[in-house]
């Protein structure tokens, strides 16, 4: 049988994946004020990167539930083996709904725990569909197979323009936001066992920019065998100077470019620009 592709909102897939392998994205939800929305149906990116600038209420989310997986894995279980990629089981319970609804399903249905979120999870998507573009016939218990042997190689780095919004969702105290903001400091986050720390700290957006860039760089004997994902929310000017700096440094196999979520942006505010890089 013919693999269908599925992930989740935390997964930040770039969008040109997303249609030539006609991706199905199971959204987390967004609980602004006294509204719930479906994150990338009933609000979009650009939509919720204004409401964020514009109101002074904390974003909450809450993760995809059981009933939303059933229902795309009922949709295609006949048809296709259906491969699920997630967002880290450790950040967001929406790992176990998908596997809650895979118990609850009849079919040859696989769910895979990224252990990473946002652009790193995404490095897991590109990763299947080469492996789905180089072979139609793969079985999904093959591609697992390769996902899993993929993770020791994948990296995530990203600096959030402020932190602000991480004060605000309680991931960083308000001494440190405080005294961050004002002398312009910008740590460099990074995604390791599932757990977010900051890696770095680097004074000015500029010296931000080339960290990001040098960290991939010196992680990796070469680059030109890898796939390189970067990505911003509201920020286009800041991506387009992380974007100049990387075709000037790096020549990989693969450059893709992805938005922020909504979901990942709650947490770190909208602005915030990020790469990630894997075989």
């Amino acid at each position: 049988m013919k693999i269908k592709l599925i992930c989740d909102s935390l997964c930040d897939t770039p969008e040109e994946l997303v249609e030539k392998y006609d991706i199905d994205i199971v959204p987390l939800n967004i609980i602004l004020g006294d509204k719930e929305y479906k994150e990338g149906i009933d609000i979009s990116n650009e939509e919720f990167y204004k409401r964020m600038k514009e109101k002074t209420e904390v974003p909450k989310t809450s993760q995809a539930t059981y009933i939303q997986f059933k229902e795309v894995f009922d949709k295609y279980k006949d048809e296709y083996s259906i491969v699920c990629i997630n967002g880290s089981s450790k950040s967001s319970g929406t790992y176990q709904s998908a596997v809650m609804a895979k118990n609850d399903t009849d079919g040859d249905i696989h769910v895979f725990d990224t252990l990473t979120l946002s652009l790193g999870s995404a490095q897991f998507v590109v990763k299947a569909c080469e492996l789905i573009e180089n072979d139609k016939n793969i079985k999904a218990e093959e591609l697992i197979k390769h996902l899993e042997e993929l993770r020791e190689s994948v990296s995530l780095f990203f600096v959030p323009d402020t932190l602000e919004y991480l004060q605000r969702s309680g991931r960083a105290s308000l001494t440190t936001a405080t005294i961050g903001n004002l002398l312009k400091i910008k740590p460099i986050f990074t995604v390791e066992d599932a757990n977010i720390f900051i890696l770095n700290k680097v004074r000015g957006k500029k010296h931000a920019i080339h960290e990001l860039v040098n960290l991939v760089i010196n992680k990796y004997d070469t680059l030109e065998d890898k796939n390189i994902i970067i990505g911003c929310g509201d920020n286009v000017d800041d991506f387009e100077k992380l974007k100049d700096e990387v075709n000037t440094k790096i020549k990989c196999k693969k450059l893709y470019f992805t938005r922020g979520g909504a979901c990942i942006c709650s947490h770190t505010g909208p602005d915030i620009f990020a790469i990630s890089c894997s075989y």
